[in-house]
């Protein structure tokens, strides 16, 4: 039987592998999207003689053509989607900090520590999104004073740098307003959680003011109770009160100004028992006397505020979530009412009144 021996082929030498391997590192560099669909994005870098070299290029500058040179898979192809070559909704970042001017009612602005939150829509044949765009975006507006009207122009400047339809920015933050105690003339510092919100869907616009306010609820059953149990049988009993959480979500209409100021003293005026900051002991007395004056159940709660924000002219939709996290149960109440679409939900946040825990 004859057999048939092919020769092995010659191996190619470092010279031709190094010549080849410089050949795939100039089609990374200069041809990222059929770099990407070889496989070959990570060859970008190395020397002509095909090593990397590792060092930090203190001196090296980038020029323009060097810039252009470098690959953008983000902004790839759609042959380079993974998944379905669907829309995504909200694609951007959360949580990106800054100190930002926040214009008060009175006085100058008070600058603050502020997270960031920004999100555009990704189109169905696109890749996806850089990034850093919205966070070079905010900067460039983030001189001025800011309150939800500011973010309008935010949300305007990364629309067009994104090439986006919509798009939408929170900024939240622990907004401080002096507060004056109940008999002793103590004065404090109290701190609301606030948030601004600008949405585009659609070609509608939602300005949004979000606002945590925390007082004490007083249970009015267990007052009753606790006071039967005084007169009829002559023994102390104490009604059940707790920490309680009411966060307010409103979208502002026209562009009328809402400030943080005037929502406090709408809460405050619908639930006085906002817990203190500064107590001396005729304090915490009066402060006995108000929640026995004011006891409330959680669905007292979102009636009372949805009172006051809804006769108000400058609020349109509205969304009341309160908890009131009990003393007597090692459960929570709740409740949650909403008015108009903007806020309007057949379900809730997984995680909504968790979040309503406030640990001072």
């Amino acid at each position: 039987m004859n057999m048939i021996v092919r020769p092995a082929p010659d191996s190619p030498s470092r010279e031709e592998a190094a010549a080849a391997l410089a050949l795939l590192a100039r089609l990374a560099a200069t041809n990222p999207a059929a770099a990407a669909e070889l496989g070959l994005s990570g060859l970008v870098g190395l020397s002509e003689e095909g090593a990397l070299a590792r060092r930090f290029d203190e001196g090296f500058r980038p020029d323009e053509a060097y810039r252009a040179s470098l690959p953008d898979l983000q902004n790839g192809p759609s042959s380079l989607i993974r998944g379905e070559a669907t829309e995504i909704q909200h694609v951007g970042i959360s949580n990106f900090r800054l100190p930002l001017a926040i214009r008060a009612r009175q006085g100058a602005p008070k600058l603050l520590e502020a997270a960031v939150t920004g999100s555009v829509s990704l189109e169905a044949a696109k890749k996806g999104i850089n990034m850093s765009r919205i966070m070079r975006s905010f900067y460039a507006e983030a001189e001025a004073p800011f309150d939800v009207d500011a973010l309008a122009a935010v949300v305007a400047r990364y629309k067009r740098d994104l090439g986006s339809f919509d798009a939408r920015v929170e900024i939240r933050f622990r907004y401080p307003m002096e507060q004056a105690s109940l008999r002793s003339g103590l004065k404090g510092w109290q701190y609301y959680d606030v948030a601004f919100e600008t949405a585009e869907r659609g070609g509608e616009t939602l300005r949004a003011l979000h606002l945590d306010y925390v007082y004490s609820s007083t249970c009015p059953c267990s007052l009753e109770l606790s006071e039967h149990a005084r007169i009829s049988r002559g023994r102390i009993a104490t009604p059940h009160s707790q920490r309680s959480v009411a966060r307010l979500s409103l979208a502002l209409a026209d562009d009328r100004v809402l400030w943080i100021e005037d929502l406090v003293e709408l809460c405050r005026a619908a639930i006085p028992t906002e817990t203190q900051v500064m107590v001396k002991r005729e304090d915490e007395q009066a402060f006995a006397e108000l929640n026995g004056a004011n006891p409330i159940f959680v669905e007292d709660a979102a009636r009372l505020l949805a009172e006051a924000v809804g006769r108000d002219g400058r609020v349109g939709d509205f969304r009341i979530a309160a908890s009131h996290q009990e003393s007597l149960h090692s459960h929570d109440a709740v409740s949650v009412l909403t008015r108009g679409p903007a806020f309007a939900s057949t379900g809730l946040e997984p995680h909504l009144f968790g979040s309503l825990i406030h640990g001072g």
